[in-house]
């Protein structure tokens, strides 16, 4: 059975859909208006192994710190419902990736706890987005997809390297941690995730 989730979200700010299929076969279309962000997203599920489909718009006349933060929303949401009661993944994964001159990692634990601790050193604009509001992405994955997440920088120089270092290694993280082991034992000693 495929596990799935599909999300939508309307506010003043911003309108977005995302649906995910974890067993995917390779599909990826994204589309928020912004391209360093369709491209950052696309690296996450490329390397998490699972199909997205996530579109929408939001008031980047404004600033881009909406439709990022909503962006990682939605998909946080959109991967949760995919987990479901979260019984028989293995819950904890950690991933290296570099890009040149830049190595990042990622630890996760998809234990419904979330927690985010962000050690990136970005500022200026990567095209038309300003690196900052990067991290508000990773704050809202981490809240709604339920993740205690680390995401650290151990070098690097370029913008966009380190933005899409980190990027691959939330997806090569995400594809350990979501993977099923067999079974429907929660994975925790409490027995219950939260």
């Amino acid at each position: 059975m495929s596990r799935s989730g599909e999300v939508a979200r309307k506010s003043k700010e911003t309108q977005l859909t995302a649906k995910v299929v974890l067993e995917g076969r390779g599909r990826i279309k994204v589309a928020t208006g912004l391209a360093f962000l369709d491209h950052m997203l696309e690296q996450v599920a490329r390397y998490g192994g699972f199909d997205l489909a996530l579109r929408g718009t939001g008031d980047i006349h404004v600033d881009t710190h909406h439709l990022v933060e909503d962006a990682g929303i939605v998909l946080g949401q959109a991967l949760s419902r995919a987990l479901g009661d979260r019984a028989g993944i293995t819950r904890f994964a950690s991933a290296y990736a570099p890009l040149d001159e830049t190595l990042a990692r990622v630890v996760i634990d998809l234990g419904k706890r979330p927690y985010i601790s962000y050690n990136v050193p970005l500022r200026g604009r990567i095209g038309t987005l300003e690196s900052e509001v990067l991290e508000e992405f990773w704050k809202a994955v981490s809240i709604h997809l339920g993740a205690t997440i680390h995401v650290d920088v151990i070098r690097g120089r370029n913008r966009h390297h380190i933005a899409e270092a980190t990027f691959k290694a939330l997806g090569l993280a995400l594809r350990e941690a979501m993977a099923e082991q067999g079974g429907r034992a929660v994975p925790s000693s409490k027995g219950v995730l939260g």
